[in-house]
C-alpha cells in the first residue's frame, strides 16, 4: 500500500519530471519551441519559490522584500523624490512615504531639499545603507552561487545560456 498525505490522507502526487536539457533550451526538434504562456507560467513560479529561498538565509531580518526593493531602487537611479521612487517601484505614494519614514528611522537613506522645489525632498542612499545593500546582496549570491555549484555541469551551462534571455526581459521591463 502506498503512503498517504498527512494532511489529506490521499496518496502523494508523483513529483512533477524535471525537464530536460531539450525542454530548457526550447524544446526539441520534433516539439517545437516551447509555449510563451507556459514559459512565463514556469518562470514565475521558479522566481516566486526561489526568492524566499534566498531571503530566508538573510541575516537582516528587518529588511522587508520591499525595504530592499526600495533600497536597490535608489541605489540605481537615486536621488530621488518619493513620486519618483513610487513611480519606478509601481507602488502607491502612501506606501512608498512610509516606507521612506521607515529606512530614514532605521537611518539608512539621507534626506535633503530638492534645489528644484524647496518644497520637496530628494531620497538617497547614505553609507550605512549602500553598506547594507551590499551585505545583503553578497548574502545573496553567495547562497545562490551554492546552489548553482550543486547543479550538474549540463544544468549550469542551460542556466548560463538562459542568462541573455532573461536579461532582456529585464531590459525590456523599464
Amino acid at each position: 500500500m502506498a503512503p498517504s498525505d498527512t494532511t489529506t490522507g490521499h496518496p502523494p502526487e508523483p513529483a512533477p519530471e524535471r525537464p530536460g536539457p531539450a525542454e530548457l533550451s526550447g524544446g526539441s526538434a520534433a516539439a517545437g519551441p516551447a509555449d510563451p504562456a507556459e514559459l512565463a507560467g514556469r518562470l514565475r513560479a521558479v522566481i516566486q519559490h526561489l526568492l524566499p529561498v534566498l531571503r530566508g538565509h538573510s541575516t537582516h531580518r528587518d529588511l522587508t522584500p520591499s525595504r530592499t526593493a526600495a533600497l536597490a531602487t535608489l541605489d540605481a537611479h537615486g536621488p530621488l523624490r518619493v513620486s519618483e521612487l513610487a513611480a519606478r517601484m509601481n507602488i502607491a505614494l502612501s506606501t512608498t512615504s512610509r516606507t521612506v519614514d521607515l529606512l530614514d528611522d532605521r537611518g539608512w537613506i539621507a534626506r535633503r531639499t530638492d534645489p528644484l522645489d524647496q518644497r520637496a525632498s530628494l531620497i538617497s542612499l547614505n553609507d550605512p545603507g549602500r553598506a547594507l545593500l551590499r551585505a545583503v546582496r553578497r548574502e545573496t549570491t553567495g547562497l545562490l552561487a551554492e546552489r548553482i555549484g550543486r547543479l550538474p555541469p549540463d544544468r549550469q551551462h542551460l542556466l548560463h545560456a538562459a542568462l541573455p534571455a532573461l536579461e532582456e526581459l529585464v531590459d525590456d521591463a523599464g
